[in-house]
């Protein structure tokens, strides 16, 4: 395993969201501030508990998950794909680093800077709901695999795109819509039947319910489908790029 060439990459994805701080770290703990005014304070003060929890507090791990997923692939996308416009990737497949410790490098520098927003996101909420973590160990889990696997979505498109306009078409009319529809603002059991069982076939369902139980101990779905969901789509991304890099698709000339 070559370290050094995993830090190095790591390290330079890092950096780079560091150079541009408003948008990459005050633009998204700004916005999901404005759904905690909105949604949590404003409209909360009229809206009846959720299964117990108010409803300024039952939006938090919603807002996170939304954050989340919108950021991280958003965040990863462009990370592979600047070297790739620039050519600077050519250097990076030229050199002595294996595939994994390419994909290692920038999903996990991805993923930090997710975690991370997560974090000032939850520190932020404090400010405006009252809130407590059950299972804390649970919610770091469930936080870690998002971050992770939707940096290999992000990974993914980075690579495909060929444009910049591209880079956000998943995100912004697929992700955010998914996540909207998956019980962000809401529980899914506020829905008549038949809308329920639609629901179900959203798999972004599957992630804000077992993110929720971590922090209330209620969940829209069981836990195991909430794991069984998020590691089939790790497994399937890992697969994807496995494929992209052993028969060269969209990285080699």
């Amino acid at each position: 395993m070559n370290w050094y060439a995993i830090k190095a990459i790591y390290l330079s994805e890092l950096h780079r969201s560091w150079r541009t701080p408003l948008q990459s770290i005050a633009s998204p703990v700004l916005s999901t501030s404005l759904y905690f005014i909105v949604f949590g304070s404003a409209i909360g003060s009229a809206m009846t508990e959720i299964g117990g929890v108010s409803y300024g507090a039952f939006i938090i791990p919603g807002l996170i998950m939304l954050m989340v997923l919108t950021e991280t692939t958003s965040n990863a996308s462009f990370g592979i794909y600047m070297p790739k416009w620039s050519g600077a990737i050519y250097e990076v497949l030229s050199a002595p680093v294996s595939a994994f410790e390419i994909v290692v490098g920038y999903v996990g520098a991805a993923a930090t800077k997710s975690i991370i927003l997560a974090m000032l996101i939850l520190l932020t909420a404090k400010l405006f709901v009252d809130y407590s973590i059950l299972h804390p160990l649970w919610m770091l889990l469930f936080l870690v695999l998002t971050c992770i696997t939707f940096s290999m979505l992000g990974f993914i498109l980075g690579v495909v795109a060929d444009g910049f306009e591209k880079l956000q078409v998943i995100p912004l009319m697929v992700v955010t819509p998914l996540a909207f529809l998956g019980g962000t603002f809401y529980s899914i059991s506020m829905l008549p039947e038949f809308w329920q069982k639609v629901t179900l076939f959203n798999p972004v369902v599957y992630l804000v319910s077992g993110f929720r139980w971590s922090f209330y101990g209620t969940a829209d779905v069981s836990l195991t489908f909430s794991l069984m969901m998020i590691t089939a789509f790790l497994i399937m991304f890992m697969m994807f790029i496995w494929w992209i890099f052993k028969t060269g698709y969209k990285v080699k000339v």
